[in-house]
């Protein structure tokens, strides 16, 4: 496997993978994949050129078997935060070490920014495996949104996480 920054040549290959995520896991997404198929392929090719997020896409040959985000904030004043959404990895590549790989390539990203001091991230709170690899790069939970999601009748927790870049003030 190999990742790089998808850009619109990826369109198709993207929303591709976006609908299996939110068939496969729809308690992981906000969205939902009959709101999401219905969407213009041209707005998924906005999500890859917006120029205050990266996706990154993890390769196997031609194939896409993973997807993670990270959006930086433009405001002066929230310059220091950046957040990571919408990490999916494909069923086939999962514990192949495809999300670690994805996490890094987003980190090394946001450290490229020198604004950028913390990460957020949103993840299901009954999801023991993602916490498990958020919190192996050091990501701390710092709160809990109580039934942040509905979906299927039932509710969901969100764990809300942050890594610190650099150290606090």
């Amino acid at each position: 496997m190999y990742i790089r920054v998808l850009n619109e040549t990826d369109t198709q290959a993207y929303r591709t993978i976006r609908l299996n995520a939110l068939l496969n896991n729809p308690e992981a997404f906000g969205s939902s994949f009959d709101e999401e198929a219905a969407f213009d392929l041209s707005r998924f090719s906005h999500r890859l050129s917006n120029p205050k997020s990266l996706t990154f896409g993890a390769f196997k040959g031609e194939d896409l078997g993973g997807i993670c985000n990270i959006s930086f904030q433009p405001r002066q004043k929230m310059k220091h935060r950046a957040e990571i959404f919408s990490m999916y990895v494909e069923p086939p590549n999962r514990g192949k070490g495809v999300g670690r790989m994805l996490i890094e390539h987003v980190l090394q990203a946001a450290r490229r920014r020198t604004q950028v001091q913390q990460v957020y991230l949103t993840v299901v709170s009954s999801n023991q495996t993602a916490k498990a690899l958020y919190t192996s790069f050091g990501f701390e939970t710092y709160g809990v949104d109580q039934r942040a999601m509905f979906y299927n009748n039932r509710f969901y927790d969100h764990d809300l996480m942050v890594l610190y870049l650099k150290d606090r003030c």
